[in-house]
């Protein structure tokens, strides 16, 4: 199994950048995806999760509003738009897979099987 992560890079405060994470090696659209984040000397945390079919997603409140999280199982990949970027922001995000039978988002890094090696988002003020 492989999650690639992609579309980091810099953005000024209230810019936008779109991330997307490309899977391999599972069944991608019976998997629910999520969205991880973890900032400098900070814990990786939850940003937002998406079930297999696109039709509930789940966020964290600090991205709320601003964060969009979607799939496309053709394509097997999700997307995690971001708008109106904060300096807080800034970290690495993660894509992660939760096991095969699991229907459920969670915002439980423990919750998930498989990780990608993550993209750097920088937001400059």
């Amino acid at each position: 199994v492989q999650l690639q992560a992609y579309g980091g890079g810099l953005a000024q405060a209230g810019g936008s950048l779109r991330l997307s994470c490309s899977a391999s090696g599972l069944i991608f659209s019976t998997r629910v995806m999520g969205w991880f984040r973890q900032g400098p000397q900070k814990e990786r945390v939850f940003v937002a999760a998406i079930v297999a079919d696109g039709g509930v997603t789940r966020y964290a409140e600090s991205v709320k509003g601003r964060f969009t999280i979607s799939r496309d199982n053709s394509k097997k990949t999700v997307y995690l738009e971001m708008k109106d970027l904060k300096p807080e922001d800034t970290a690495i995000y993660f894509c992660a897979a939760r096991p095969l039978g699991q229907v459920n988002t969670s915002a439980m890094r423990s919750f998930y099987e498989y990780w990608g090696q993550g993209t750097l988002v920088t937001v400059s003020s």
